[in-house]
């Protein structure tokens, strides 16, 4: 049950972590709420390993959204858009 719980609080965290990161990063991304989650999930673990490798203590909302905005920039990157345009959002 743990598990369990531990699974879900993961999921709303990452949601409201990647909500912010979408907001941070003008333009429309065409992504479901559990991709958002997941680039919010991506972000904190990513935000924890870097803090606790360089810092030595436990990473903070701020860092686990720089993460996620780094995420989802290089995301933008890969369908071809840039820090302003979505890219690959089909014919223009």
């Amino acid at each position: 049950m743990n598990t369990i719980v531990f699974i879900i609080l993961m999921m709303v965290w990452g949601l409201i972590v990647g909500l912010f990161a979408r907001l941070a990063l003008p333009g429309r991304d065409p992504l479901s709420l559990f991709q958002t989650s997941m680039v919010g999930v991506a972000g904190s673990i990513l935000a924890i390993i870097v803090s606790l490798v360089a810092f030595g203590q436990i990473a903070g909302f701020v860092l686990c959204l720089v993460f996620s905005v780094l995420i989802m920039y290089f995301i933008r990157r890969s369908r071809g858009g840039g820090l302003t345009d979505p890219g690959g959002l089909g014919p223009r």
